[in-house]
C-alpha cells in the first residue's frame, strides 16, 4: 500500500487521514500511477469495497481544487442521495456538492454553482436535452456501475449519455467504475481509457454453497454446528459470531416470508431497545399491512427490503442495518445495485427468478458477483462469505462450477432495441448533435454499440424509427426537428407515448373526456409500467364493461386489462381511498402506489404540455388532474394543497371543518386550527398565510384571530 501524502495535496491527505485512511489500496495506487491525478481516463474493474469510490473522489477533488466541475452518474435515486451525503464531507475544503433529481423538464442551472453534481443517467440525459449550460463544461465524468451498459432498461440511456457528454467535453476525464466487467478491455477501448483491473479485496471473500448443514467451498467443506434448517442455522451462526447477513430471495413474497420466519429466531439473540425504536419509525411512515409486517420483523432485529416499500421505510431498514440494530435483511436483488450495505455473510437463497414467458431462469453470473461482493465488512470482519443454497449434492457441484468458479458474462450494448432508438435518435437530432442523416450516422458510429459491431446492422432499424418520427410530426423529412419533436425530447417521454396521447386526445371529443379517460390514456403508453392482472382480479373485466364509454380504444384485450387495473388504482388514489385499502385491493405495496402515482404525474404533465402545444382543448382539465395525482386528492381540495405540510389527509380534515379555501383559513382561530392539525402544523400553516399577507394586525393570543 502507498502512503497518501506521497500522492495527494496536503489538505486532501489530511481529510482522509482524519477518517482513518493512511494508505492507498493497491488498485488505487495503480490508478494513480496510470494518471488518475493527471486527468487520464480510467476504467476501474475491481471488487466491491476495494476503493473504487475513493478513486473517483480523488479525481473530482483534483478538478474541484483547480476550479473544475464533475458529474457523478449513478443508477438509482437512493444511491444519488447516498453519494451526495458522502461527498458533502468535502465542504471544509471549499468543495460544493449538489444532487439533481425530480422534474425531467428542468435545466437545473443552479447546479452549475457546484463542483460535484450527482445524478442518475436519466436525469443527466434530461439535463442535456433541456440545454443545461453547465453540462458543457465538465472536467470529470464518473459513471458508477458502468456494467449497466448491458441492461436492456438502463443501458441505452447510459450509453447515449456518455456518448453525448464526451462529444460536448472532448478533453473530459472519464472514470468508469464496476465490480464486474468481463470484457473490460473492450469497454476501456471505447472510452479511450486506461484499465485498472484487479481481484484484490481488503477483506478476503470465500464463496461457496450451503447444503444439508455443510458449507461447500472449493476444496474445503465446513460443517455448521447445528443441523436443523440451513437458513436458520446459518443466520444463528452468523449472529453468534457477531456478524450480519444479507439474504437475497427471488420475489417480494419470498423475501417477506423469509424475514418473518427468521424474526422469532433472531429476536432471542439481540438486545431489543434500538430495534424497537426502528419499528416505531416504520409504523410512523403509514398504516398499511406491509408496514405493520415490516415493523413486526424489525422489532425482532430482522427486515425485508424490496421496491414495494416506501422510500422512508427502506431508509429506516438500511440505516438500522448499518448501525447494527438489524442483523438480517431478506431482500430482492434490488439491494445489490450499489447501496453501501456490506455484511459478514451473503446468502443467495434462490438463484432463479421469474422472467415473464421464460418462467424461472437462473440469474447471470454477473448478477451473482454483484450480490456476493456485499460479503465482508472492512474493518469489522476477518473475511466475508458468500453462499448459494442447494438442495442436493448434484446441485452443489453445478453451482460451484457455474457461479463460484465461473466467469461473468461479457457486457453488450442494447442500443439496437427499437424503443431505445426511438427515444435517443429524436433527442440526438433535437439537441443538435446531428443535423442530417449523415451526421446522425457519424454520431451513432461513436457509440459503444458501434465499437462492438458494424453500425450498418442498425441501419434498417434506424430507417423504421426515423420514418415513425417523421410520420408522427416530430421530424421533418430532412431530419430537422419540429417544435413538437423538440418538446417531446425535453419532456423525456418515449415518442410513441407522445403519439398515443395526441391521437387519443384528438379522437375524444372534449366534452367526453373524463379523469378516467386521461388516466387510461397514460397507462397505454410504453412509459407506464402497468400492474399484473391475477386470477383473483375478476372485477377488472366488470370495471371495463362499466366504464367502456370513458376508456380509450385498445385493440389488445390483455393489455386493456392491465391498463384498466392501473387506471383504477390511480382513480382510487385521487378519490382519497386509504393506502391500505388500495394496497389490499390491488395486491401491491405502498411503494408501488407511490411509484405508479409518480410516473402518472409525469405523464399527465407531459400530456398537458402536448395539449397546450397543439391546442387540443383538454389542457386545463389535464393540469388539474396532474395536481390531484400529485397529492392523491379530490378536486375540492385543490385550493388547500399548496400549503406546505398539508397533504391530502390534513386538507380533508380542514375541508370537513369548513375551511374550504385559503380565504376561509384566514378567518380561523389559532386554537381551532391547532385542534384540527396539531399545534406544530397549525403554526406552520398560519405562518404561510401570514407571509402571503393574510393576517396582518390581527390577534394571536388566547385562541383569538391570528
Amino acid at each position: 500500500m502507498e502512503d497518501l501524502t506521497s500522492w495527494l495535496p496536503r489538505e486532501v491527505a489530511e481529510l482522509y487521514q482524519n477518517e482513518g485512511i493512511r494508505e492507498l489500496y493497491p488498485p488505487q495506487a495503480e490508478a494513480v500511477e496510470k494518471g488518475l491525478l493527471e486527468g487520464k481516463s480510467i476504467l476501474v474493474s475491481v471488487p466491491t469495497a476495494a476503493g473504487k469510490t475513493m478513486m473517483a473522489e480523488l479525481a473530482m477533488l483534483r478538478a474541484a481544487l483547480s476550479g473544475g466541475r464533475s458529474l457523478y452518474i449513478v443508477p438509482l435515486r437512493a444511491l444519488a442521495s447516498e453519494k451526495h451525503a458522502a461527498f458533502s464531507r468535502f465542504s471544509p475544503l471549499g468543495v460544493k456538492v449538489g444532487v439533481s433529481s425530480g422534474d425531467m423538464e428542468r435545466r437545473d442551472e443552479y447546479l452549475g454553482r457546484n463542483h460535484i453534481i450527482v445524478a442518475t443517467s436519466e436525469k443527466a440525459d434530461s439535463l442535456i436535452r433541456n440545454g443545461a449550460r453547465w453540462i458543457r463544461d465538465l472536467s470529470v465524468l464518473v459513471v458508477d456501475e458502468i456494467h449497466l451498459l448491458d441492461s436492456p432498461n438502463r443501458g441505452p440511456t447510459l450509453e447515449m449519455t456518455i456518448t453525448k457528454l464526451l462529444r460536448l467535453n472532448p478533453q473530459m476525464q472519464i472514470l468508469g467504475l464496476s465490480a464486474t466487467v468481463a470484457n473490460a478491455r473492450e469497454v476501456a477501448a471505447w472510452l479511450k481509457a486506461e484499465l485498472v483491473e484487479s481481484r484484490w479485496r481488503p477483506v478476503e471473500l470465500k464463496e461457496g454453497v450451503i447444503c444439508d448443514g455443510v458449507l461447500h467451498f472449493p476444496g474445503e467443506e465446513v460443517p455448521l454446528s447445528r443441523r436443523r434448517d440451513d437458513l436458520i442455522d446459518l443466520v444463528k451462526d452468523t449472529i453468534g459470531e457477531g456478524g450480519q447477513i444479507l439474504i437475497f430471495d427471488s420475489s417480494r413474497r419470498n423475501a417477506e416470508a423469509t424475514a418473518t420466519k427468521l424474526a422469532k429466531v433472531v429476536a432471542e439473540a439481540i438486545e431489543g431497545k434500538a430495534a424497537s425504536r426502528l419499528s416505531e419509525k416504520i409504523l410512523a411512515t403509514g398504516d398499511t399491512e406491509t408496514g405493520r409486517r415490516l415493523a413486526d420483523c424489525v422489532r425482532s432485529g430482522v427486515a425485508f427490503h424490496h421496491a414495494g416499500l416506501l422510500a422512508e421505510q427502506r431508509a429506516v431498514v438500511e440505516g438500522g442495518f448499518r448501525s447494527g440494530s438489524i442483523k438480517a435483511i431478506a431482500s430482492t436483488p434490488t439491494l445489490a445495485a450499489g447501496l453501501n450495505l456490506p455484511a459478514r455473510r451473503v446468502l443467495i437463497k434462490s438463484y432463479r427468478r421469474y422472467e415473464g414467458s421464460r418462467g424461472m431462469v437462473p440469474i447471470p453470473v454477473m448478477e451473482y458477483r454483484q450480490m456476493a461482493g456485499r460479503a465482508g465488512r472492512p474493518g469489522l470482519d476477518p473475511r466475508g462469505e458468500a453462499l448459494l443454497m442447494a438442495k442436493n449434492e448434484a446441485e452443489v457441484r453445478d453451482l460451484l462450477d457455474h457461479y463460484v468458479l465461473g466467469e461473468p458474462e461479457e457486457i453488450f450494448s442494447k442500443l439496437a432495441m427499437e424503443p431505445a432508438l426511438r427515444t435517443h435518435l429524436l433527442s440526438t437530432v433535437a439537441t443538435g448533435f446531428a443535423k442530417d442523416e449523415e451526421e446522425l450516422k457519424r454520431f451513432v458510429d461513436s457509440t459503444f454499440y458501434a465499437s462492438q459491431q458494424e453500425a450498418w446492422h442498425l441501419e434498417a432499424t434506424m430507417e423504421r424509427v426515423l420514418e415513425f418520427l417523421i410520420e408522427g410530426g416530430m421530424l421533418e423529412a430532412d431530419l430537422r426537428p419540429t417544435p413538437l419533436g423538440e418538446l417531446v425530447s425535453r419532456l423525456y417521454i418515449d415518442p410513441l407515448s407522445a403519439r398515443i396521447v395526441v391521437e387519443n386526445l384528438r379522437a375524444k371529443e372534449k366534452t367526453k373526456i373524463t379523469d378516467l379517460t386521461l388516466l387510461h390514456m397514460i397507462t397505454m403508453t410504453p412509459d407506464m409500467d402497468t400492474l399484473y392482472v391475477q386470477s383473483s382480479d375478476g372485477w377488472v373485466e366488470d370495471f371495463i364493461d362499466e366504464h367502456a364509454c370513458e376508456l380509450c380504444r385498445e385493440e389488445n384485450y390483455d393489455w386493456m386489462m392491465r391498463e384498466a387495473k392501473t387506471a383504477a388504482l390511480l382513480l382510487e388514489w385521487i378519490s382519497e381511498s386509504e393506502e391500505e385499502r388500495i394496497a389490499d385491493r390491488f395486491r401491491v405495496g405502498p411503494g408501488d402506489i407511490r411509484r405508479v402515482a409518480e410516473t402518472a404525474e409525469w405523464l399527465i404533465h407531459s400530456a398537458g404540455r402536448l395539449s397546450e402545444h397543439l391546442d387540443l382543448g383538454a389542457t386545463f382539465r389535464i393540469y388539474q388532474l396532474e395536481k390531484r395525482v400529485h397529492y392523491g386528492a379530490g378536486p375540492d381540495l385543490l385550493g388547500l394543497l399548496d400549503l406546505k405540510g398539508v397533504g391530502r389527509v390534513r386538507a380533508r380534515k380542514l375541508h370537513r371543518a369548513g375551511y374550504t379555501s385559503i380565504e376561509r383559513l384566514k378567518e380561523a382561530k389559532a386554537a381551532d386550527l391547532a385542534e384540527i392539525l396539531g399545534p406544530k402544523i397549525a403554526g406552520k400553516v398560519i405562518a404561510q398565510i401570514r407571509a402571503d399577507g393574510g393576517g396582518e394586525g390581527e390577534e394571536r393570543e388566547g385562541g383569538g384571530r391570528w
